[in-house]
């Protein structure tokens, strides 16, 4: 069975400035980041989103709902990641973006390209629907 899996980056007295945790449900692996994710801090999403498609990851949902801040770094990598993710058969889905996020979204055109819920838990019923 997949193992659950913690990173973070940044971050000293006051604490890592993002974290990228892994927990699965069923063969999803949900990714809940939080913080500011940009050039300095995106290694743990990377990380996670690459080991959930080696555990064999069907779907790989990114839990938005704590995420502050994403630059053209963390887009790049969602973005390289649902490549790799569509390459052995996934997909990356996004689930719960904030308004400032949902905005970087937006202007790019980033948005349309991933499946996006409103909250994790449609992202999580969407997968046992037949």
């Amino acid at each position: 069975m997949a193992v659950d899996a913690h990173g973070t980056a940044g971050g000293g007295a006051g604490g890592p400035r993002f974290t990228a945790d892994v927990r699965w449900s069923g063969r999803t692996a949900v990714v809940a980041v939080a913080g500011e994710l940009d050039h300095d801090t995106a290694e743990p999403l990377r990380e996670a989103m690459s080991e959930a498609l080696r555990q064999g990851a069907e779907r790989i949902v990114v839990d938005c709902g704590r995420l502050d801040f994403c630059d053209s770094t963390g887009l790049n990598i969602l973005l390289r990641g649902r490549l790799e993710a569509r390459e052995s058969g996934s997909s990356v889905e996004l689930a719960a973006l904030r308004p400032t996020v949902a905005r970087m979204f937006d202007i790019t055109g980033a948005k349309g390209v991933f499946t996006v819920y409103a909250e994790l838990r449609d992202a999580l019923t969407d997968q046992e629907r037949p």
